[in-house]
């Protein structure tokens, strides 16, 4: 889209009154929302604190409100300010309610006239949930402490006062100061992050949701690697990010062409340490990624395609609430492996369609019903039980049943429609099936029904006719590995000097669950699987080794679980290993690499072991 649209999408949504009703959100949007923030804020190492203030740029809704409720958790309040009529600076009366386990603290500020500025002085403290302060041990080159955020789904709020839903939108600014010789970046413009000087300033003037406003701070260098991307990493992974993540400015210029011109300017890279408990995070201006995917190989830069899609999916069209999360992640994993087909071939994205199915096939059966519907009901849950495969590969799988009904070039026309409609907007899953049955349904009438539809995101499972992606490759794969099963052929006798990593994981994730003892040291005598360099294939024959009873892999097994934080691909294992009768070993791991999880990977494990 041209940029004069973009702005003016923008001005549209941060002057229109926010109605989407978040279960999550103590914020009371019907009466007045954010529409600017000021963030100014020092870190402290030694204290694991933020300290400093957030100034609001109110909108009000209700000529008689004067009160505004903002989300917090585990925050100190110090005082708040608003600047009245006579434009001096008064203090706020104000109260921070009990802390509720899921939602936070309720920050009620209640003012003497309707403010345009309000002024929250705070700081956090070392449990929160949405920071991970690292030692300088603990990070890669072991010279500055590290420091960085991961505010989605409603973690915001443990580092900043602030309306913590996706129902609304904010621009920002921001100071951060730190020591001298760390560098801080945020989801912003970062040209001042050139500069070394423990004091930063920052510009977002597009209005994002606030799970989208993030920082990091450390020993980061800086490298570019197109007219448009870059890479911020310590020194010691800094230049294998860039070559393994060359190919970023090609994906753009791919998605430009199918889904309208990028909308935020630059998009750049922020390697973090091994313990980000996630593949990456779609932070705008500047996705955080997690060393995991830097194989050597470019095998796993589908990663990259995920968070750059977000920038269409998610970070400017956005889910209004975490019930809706498939709108953000069923339409940037199907954005996703279009990317990867236009850069690397239909091969290698039917091969990553079908390991992803094949996964969400595994993984229904063990969810509870209701676990399994796109338009998730989440009844007070915290919102991160919402992220699990469903909404995003059983939301691919129902775009690509779309598309294969309607036709590629019919299907793209609209979803890139949807994104200039909604652009710098949330919205439901009701509004969302609104739209498409207007312009896609009824535009194209007897081809899909809206019975079929509704199945799809408010039914639980996979419908019957769902799709099922199935790759050529695989197929030789198989055939491969049942000769081996067979006895009629020997490992060496296979054609595996020739495979991807994706038809690694396809033979290892398809191997019977009972192998032998003899078939498994077999297995990893001719192929060095327990000493592989890539984090996913080691998972992979991890979790089969552990089922199989294969003890070769526990040297290997403890360095891997204690040199990383990726839940994916920690999580499943330590699940393994409880029910393998290994709960006392996986515990004792746990306990020595538990400091160096994030405090979402925590929470996680320590439900485990309980």
């Amino acid at each position: 889209m041209k940029l004069n649209t973009i702005f003016a999408a923008l001005l549209l949504s941060q002057s229109a009154v926010v109605v989407a009703q978040d279960q999550h959100s103590y914020a009371n949007l019907d009466q007045v929302h954010s529409t600017h923030v000021y963030l100014d804020v020092a870190i402290n190492f030694n204290k694991k604190e933020l300290e400093g203030f957030i100034e609001h740029t109110l909108s009000w809704h209700n000529k008689q409100a004067k009160q505004l409720i903002l989300d917090t958790r585990d925050l100190e309040i110090d005082k708040v300010m608003y600047k009245g009529a006579d434009k001096l600076w008064h203090p706020a009366k104000f109260t921070l309610a009990a802390r509720n386990d899921v939602k936070g603290s309720k920050l009620t500020i209640n003012l003497k006239e309707q403010a345009k500025l309000v002024r929250v002085y705070y700081n956090s403290l070392p449990q929160a949930s949405g920071l991970q302060w690292l030692t300088p041990e603990q990070t890669a080159s072991k010279t500055q402490p590290f420091v960085y955020s991961q505010s989605q789904a409603i973690h915001a709020r443990s580092w900043m006062p602030i309306q913590d839903t996706p129902a609304m939108r904010v621009t920002y600014n921001a100071r951060i100061q730190t020591p001298k010789d760390v560098r801080a970046v945020m989801s912003a413009d970062n040209k001042d992050a050139q500069f070394k000087d423990g004091d930063f300033h920052f510009d977002m003037p597009q209005a994002i949701p606030p799970y989208l406003i993030a920082f990091g701070a450390g020993n980061l260098e800086y490298q570019q690697m197109s007219h448009q991307t870059a890479i911020y990493a310590e020194p010691t992974i800094l230049a294998a990010a860039v070559a393994e993540f060359d190919d970023t400015q090609a994906m753009i210029d791919k998605t430009n062409k199918m889904y309208g011109e990028y909308a935020w300017g630059r998009y750049d890279l922020l390697m973090l340490p091994p313990s980000f408990p996630f593949g990456g995070m779609e932070n705008p201006r500047l996705s955080f990624i997690t060393p995991t995917v830097v194989a050597g190989d470019k095998s796993l830069v589908s990663l990259i395609a995920h968070e750059l899609a977000h920038s269409w999916s998610g970070n400017l069209v956005t889910n209004a609430t975490w019930e809706d999360l498939w709108l953000n992640e069923g339409f940037t994993s199907y954005v996703e492996n279009r990317i990867m087909e236009e850069v690397y071939g239909r091969d290698r994205a039917l091969m990553e369609q079908s390991l992803e199915s094949a996964g969400l096939k595994k993984l229904l059966p063990t969810l509870p019903e209701g676990d399994t519907i796109l338009n998730l009901k989440l009844n007070g849950r915290d919102p991160d039980d919402a992220f699990s495969s469903v909404p995003y590969i059983k939301g691919q799988l129902f775009l690509i049943y779309l598309e294969q009904h309607f036709g590629r070039d019919k299907f793209d026309v609209f979803v890139k429609q949807y994104f200039h409609d909604f652009s710098f907007k949330s919205l439901t899953t009701k509004e969302f099936v609104t739209y498409l049955e207007s312009n896609l349904i009824n535009k194209y009438p007897n081809i899909v029904s809206m019975d079929k539809v509704n199945e799809w995101i408010y039914q639980p499972g996979l419908p019957a006719d769902a799709p099922n992606p199935v790759s050529d490759t695989f197929d030789k794969v198989n055939a491969n590995s049942q000769a081996w099963l067979a006895g009629q052929a020997t490992l060496s006798s296979l054609p595996t000097d020739q495979w991807t990593v994706h038809e690694w994981l396809h033979f290892i994730n398809t191997l019977p669950r009972d192998l032998s003892l003899a078939q498994m040291t077999e297995l990893d005598g001719a192929f060095k699987l327990t000493q592989s360099g890539n984090a996913e294939i080691a998972f992979a024959w991890f979790m089969l080794a552990v089922g199989n009873g294969y003890n070769e892999i526990y040297p290997a097994l403890d360095k891997h679980l204690s040199g990383i934080g990726r839940r994916k691909l920690i999580v499943p294992l330590y699940k393994t290993l409880i029910a393998h009768d290994k709960k006392q070993w996986a515990n004792a791991v746990y306990q020595k690499a538990r400091n160096t999880y994030h405090p979402l990977a925590q929470g996680t494990i320590d439900a485990l072991f309980q």
